[in-house]
């Protein structure tokens, strides 16, 4: 049986969705509220949803039966500016079940997030050590959660502190793919990018303020949550590897790459406008994001990461242009 928290959450339930695919028991926690976040698990045949509020309860009562928890549960926002809320969410919540699984004996594999790296000045090396990642200086609150566990747990590992027998912390890069519809304005660009298409024929990215980047001309390592869930069950599959590892690509592309894929997609014809980036991003607005993806190769993962033009058909082919968006 695993444990899956965030589980009707974007991620989370793209994973839930190929381990019960594979046949495996899966418990969701999360919260559903009163949007269709519940049809993220429809299709899927799990064994309970539990409440965050009663995720210590159902260990005491069943964690035995547990082989793995998959710590996907946070509050992903980066907009979010309540920093409280973030902290129990995110910090205290991840570091309670670090301590449960290694008292336990649990496998951990938890979501950390390119967030960490902060403007990118310091590069987007996954180097799991205290000396790097106090090199990194996340620009939101919700970076900043997922670094401060991240180094909380590096520490305790370099301390020798008991740990759980698997530990793997997952810095994702800009993942979309289907079942993100509940995310709002957080949604992936793609998302926003077929409505409009449809209805007006164009889409609208920002322009660049800096010489060095032309308009649209703005990178990201965008990663299908296909491959994301890949990792995921890679390293279930596989309790001698544990670590920090990014989940990107390894290749950036731009805003303008991503919208001619998604035209592509529809059979349309490109239309890109341009619009002046709000005063308030642009001091804090990334503009090359990258994941360096050796230590995962290293650690033994060789399956294919989906091209960005392959990945984007898949979801706007087989999602975002069905009446059923949902996977």
């Amino acid at each position: 049986m695993i444990l899956v928290t965030g589980g009707a959450g974007f991620i989370g339930s793209n994973i839930v969705a190929d381990l019960t695919a594979a046949g495996r028991e899966v418990v969701v926690c999360d919260r559903l509220g009163t949007d269709d976040k519940w049809r993220n698990l429809a299709r899927h045949d799990v064994r309970d949803v539990i409440r965050p509020e009663a995720l210590f309860g159902f260990l005491a009562r069943e964690g035995s039966a547990l082989e793995a928890v998959v710590h996907m549960g946070a509050i992903s926002a980066t907009t979010e500016r309540d920093a409280d809320l973030i902290v129990e969410n995110n910090l205290r919540l991840s570091i309670d079940l670090w301590s449960w699984c290694t008292a336990h004996g649990k496998r951990l594999i938890y979501a950390s997030s390119g967030a960490t790296y902060g403007d990118g000045s310091m590069g987007f090396d996954d180097e799991g050590t205290s000396e790097a990642l106090a090199r990194l200086l996340p620009l939101n609150p919700y970076g900043w959660s997922k670094h401060a566990f991240d180094r909380r747990v590096v520490r305790d590992v370099e301390a020798g502190r008991p740990a759980p027998p698997q530990w793997a912390g997952l810095k994702f890069f800009n993942v979309y793919g289907p079942n993100e519809y509940h995310k709002g304005l957080m949604r992936s660009v793609i998302a926003h990018m077929v409505p409009d298409i449809k209805a007006k024929g164009y889409v609208t990215l920002f322009k660049s303020h800096r010489p060095d980047y032309a308009d649209g001309g703005q990178l990201r390592d965008f990663v299908s949550v296909a491959d994301v869930s890949r990792v995921v069950a890679w390293l279930l599959k596989t309790p001698s590897v544990s670590g920090l590892f990014n989940v990107g690509t390894g290749h950036a592309r731009t805003f303008a790459d991503l919208a001619k894929a998604t035209f592509a997609a529809l059979n349309r014809k490109v239309d890109i406008h341009y619009r002046d980036m709000p005063d308030e991003l642009r001091g804090r607005y990334q503009y090359f994001t990258q994941a360096r993806m050796e230590r995962l190769r290293e650690a033994g993962y060789q399956e294919p990461f989906l091209s960005l033009e392959d990945g984007v058909a898949d979801y706007v082919r087989g999602y975002l242009d069905k009446d059923d968006p949902y996977r």
